[in-house]
C-alpha cells in the first residue's frame, strides 16, 4: 500500500518537522472500486453487511497485517478493486490506498478475506 493520501502526507510532514500531530491509535481497512491521493479509497460499499475492519500491523521496517482480515457481505456489492486505510471505523480521515492484487467480485452473500501478511506498508 505505497500510495499515501494528501492527508497522510501532511500528517507525516508535520511529524518530521517536530510538530506533534495527533497520530491515529487504530487503523481500519476498507474495500472500494478506486483510489486517489486526494481522497483515498473511492467506491466504498454502503450497507450490504459491509463494514471497515480494524487492522493491526507488525514489523521493524515494512509493516504487515498480523491477522487475516474478513469482510462479510449480505448481498452483491459488485467488483471491489482497491483497499484503503482510515483512522476511523466510519468517516474519519483516509491514510493510504492501493489496488488489490486481484479484484474481488462480490456477487452475493459471502466473505472477502485478505490473508495475514498480505498488506505491506513501506516507505519505498
Amino acid at each position: 500500500m505505497p500510495d499515501l493520501t494528501d492527508y497522510a502526507k501532511n500528517l507525516l510532514g508535520r511529524a518530521l518537522c517536530a510538530r506533534v500531530p495527533a497520530l491515529p491509535s487504530q487503523v481500519f481497512l476498507g474495500l472500494g472500486t478506486g483510489g486517489a491521493d486526494a481522497t483515498g479509497l473511492t467506491g466504498e460499499p454502503a450497507g450490504l453487511g459491509y463494514a471497515r475492519q480494524r487492522v493491526t500491523f507488525t514489523g521493524t521496517g515494512a509493516q504487515q497485517n498480523t491477522d487475516a482480515i474478513r469482510f462479510t457481505f449480505t448481498a452483491a456489492a459488485g467488483t471491489l478493486t482497491h483497499v484503503g486505510l482510515f483512522d476511523a471505523a466510519s468517516g474519519g480521515n483516509p491514510l493510504t490506498w492501493s489496488a488489490l492484487a486481484q479484484p474481488a467480485a462480490v456477487t452475493g452473500a459471502g466473505t472477502v478475506t485478505l490473508n495475514a501478511a498480505s498488506l505491506v506498508l513501506s516507505a519505498s
